[in-house]
C-alpha cells in the first residue's frame, strides 16, 4: 500500500474555519430525519476528523433505523483496532470492507472519502476508500456488491446521524470532524475535496461540487447556535438546507482546531493509565497517584503561551513541561522537568528535576495558570489569573527577569513538550482551543487562539500555522 502521509502542517490559501468538538461522555451528535429516498446506488462521503480516545466503537457516519433492523450504511472506527470499517447492508446481508490501516495518530486530521457506485463494472470500484489522498487497497474485508445493487445509501427508512448509532445511542465519536460533505447521486474522488501540496502533503480545497442531491449536505459548523436552521452547528451550507439537529453540543464545541490549523490538545497515547482524557483530549482528570500526561506538540525553539484552567484540587496539582524521554509514573521528580506545583499553605513550589523550591502563590479550583516558554532564551514563566509568578517578565528577552527557570537550553532534554502532573483532580489545557468558558478573549500577536488573559508580546499558541512560522 501507498504510503499515507498525515495532515498536520497545513497552510494554503484555503482555510478551513471551524471544526465540532465531539465529548463521548456528552452523547452527542448531530442528526436529520430524511422524508424522501434518493440514490441507492452512487454517493460520495467525505470527512476531516481528528480523533480523541481510541480503543472505542465511534461512528462517523449512520443512517440505521431507530429500530433493531440494519438496512442502512455504517461507517466507524473499530473497538478492538482502531481500523476504519463501513458497513452496507441491503436488508439481507452485508457488503463491508474493513481497512487493514489503523487510525491512531490523536496529533493529525485525517480526511476519508467513501466513494460508492454500484453501476460500474469494476468489482472493486464500487466501494473505494481514500485517506488523505490516497486510495487504500489493501483491507481485512473486503465485500463488494453486486452490479446496480441498490444500497441503503440515502433511504427514507432512517435517519441520518453523525456522531452515534441511531439504534440506541451508543458507539460514541470522540475527537474532531470538519468540512463534512455527503454528495447523494454523484460518485467523486478525493481531488474535489483535497489536494497533495508542494511538499507532498494533502490538503483542502474548496469542494467542487455542482449537486449535492436530495439528501446531500455540506457541514461547515461555523455557527453555534443549537437549533436545527442556517443558524444552528448542524447547519447545512450546500444550498439544499438539510439542516441537522444538535444534541447534547453546545457553543463550545465549536473550535478553531481545524485541517488548516492544527492546534495542540493532551496526548491520550502519551498518558499515564490513571488519567482520562475527555473533551477532545483538552480535560485530563486523574484518580489517584501522582501521574503526567504529555501534549501532542513539542519545541526545541520559538516562544510558546498556554493556559490551564484548575477544574479541581484534591492533592497537589503541577504543570509545566516535561522532556519527550521523562517518565509519566507516580511522582513529582521525573527527569527531566520545569513545574509549577500548587502547594498546601501560603505558597506554591517549582521543581526541577524533582529538585524543589519556593514559588509564587497557591492555586486552587477555578484558577487559571498560565505558562510562558521562551526557547529562544531558554527560560519558563508562569501567571495566575494573569498575573506572572515572582514579577517574572515574559517579554525581557535573554534578561530572563525573575523567570521560573532559566536553563532550558542546557538541560537534559532536547524536546520540551507541555504537560500536567495530577493526583486526584483535574485540569483543563486551552492552547487556544479552549472547552471552557472564556469571558474575555484574548488572541496572540499572530490573531490565532482564544485565551482568558493576554498572551505576552512575542508568544504564539501551540498550532500548526504558528509552529511553521515561528517554531
Amino acid at each position: 500500500m501507498p504510503l499515507i502521509l498525515p495532515a498536520r502542517t497545513l497552510d494554503s490559501g484555503f482555510n478551513i474555519d471551524n471544526s465540532l468538538r465531539f465529548n463521548d461522555g456528552d452523547s452527542p451528535k448531530v442528526s436529520r430525519s430524511i422524508s424522501s429516498s434518493g440514490s441507492s446506488r452512487n454517493a460520495t462521503l467525505s470527512v476531516w476528523v481528528k480523533r480523541g480516545i481510541l480503543g472505542t466503537r465511534q461512528q462517523i457516519y449512520s443512517n440505521k433505523t431507530a429500530d433493531s433492523s440494519f438496512e442502512a450504511m455504517n461507517m466507524y472506527f473499530n473497538a478492538a483496532n482502531d481500523r476504519l470499517y463501513i458497513d452496507h447492508n441491503d436488508g439481507s446481508a452485508n457488503k463491508s470492507i474493513y481497512t487493514n490501516m489503523r487510525f491512531r495518530d490523536v496529533a493529525a486530521w485525517y480526511h476519508i472519502v467513501h466513494a460508492i457506485d454500484t453501476t460500474t463494472g469494476t468489482a472493486t470500484n464500487r466501494l473505494r476508500v481514500y485517506v488523505n489522498g490516497t486510495e487504500i487497497t489493501s483491507f481485512a474485508l473486503d465485500q463488494e456488491p453486486s452490479q446496480n445493487a441498490d444500497l441503503r445509501i440515502s433511504d427514507s427508512t432512517g435517519d441520518q446521524s453523525i456522531g452515534d448509532d441511531p439504534r440506541d445511542s451508543n458507539d460514541l465519536f470522540d475527537g474532531y470532524m470538519a468540512e463534512y460533505n455527503f454528495v447523494d447521486g454523484t460518485t467523486l474522488d478525493p481531488t474535489y475535496f483535497g489536494e497533495f501540496n508542494d511538499n507532498g502533503v494533502w490538503i483542502p480545497k474548496k469542494p467542487n461540487v455542482s449537486s449535492y442531491g436530495t439528501n446531500g449536505f455540506f457541514l461547515e459548523f461555523k455557527q453555534t447556535g443549537t437549533s436545527q436552521n442556517s443558524s444552528g452547528m448542524g447547519a447545512d451550507t450546500s444550498g439544499n438546507t438539510n439542516h441537522f439537529a444538535v444534541t447534547n453540543l453546545t457553543a463550545t464545541d465549536q473550535t478553531t482546531d481545524t485541517p488548516t490549523n492544527n492546534f495542540c490538545t493532551f496526548n491520550s497515547v502519551d498518558c499515564a493509565s490513571n488519567i482520562t482524557l475527555t473533551e477532545g483530549n483538552t480535560v485530563a482528570t486523574a484518580n489517584t497517584n501522582h501521574s503526567a500526561v504529555r501534549a501532542t506538540m513539542g519545541f526545541r525553539n520559538g516562544k510558546w503561551y498556554w493556559e490551564q484552567k484548575v477544574v479541581n484540587v484534591s492533592g497537589q496539582p503541577a504543570v509545566g513541561i516535561l522532556g519527550a524521554e521523562a517518565p509519566l509514573g507516580n511522582q513529582i521528580n521525573a527527569v527531566p522537568s520545569r513545574l509549577y506545583r500548587a502547594s498546601d499553605g501560603d505558597s506554591g513550589a517549582k521543581y526541577s528535576d524533582g529538585s524543589a523550591a519556593n514559588y509564587g502563590d497557591e492555586y486552587v479550583q477555578n484558577d487559571i495558570i498560565g505558562v510562558a516558554v521562551d526557547m529562544d532564551n531558554g527560560a519558563i514563566y508562569f501567571s495566575k489569573n494573569g498575573t506572572f509568578q515572582d514579577s517574572g517578565d515574559p517579554t525581557s528577552g535573554s534578561n530572563k527577569t525573575n523567570a521560573a527557570f532559566t536553563d532550558l537550553l542546557t538541560a537534559t532534554s532536547e524536546h520540551w513538550l507541555p504537560a500536567v502532573k495530577l493526583y486526584a483532580e483535574g485540569m483543563s489545557i486551552n492552547f487556544g482551543n479552549p472547552s471552557h468558558s472564556i469571558s474575555s478573549g484574548n488572541s496572540d500577536g499572530a490573531g490565532f487562539g482564544n485565551f482568558e488573559y493576554a498572551v505576552p508580546s512575542g508568544y504564539y499558541a501551540l498550532c500548526t500555522k504558528n509552529l511553521a512560522e515561528y517554531g
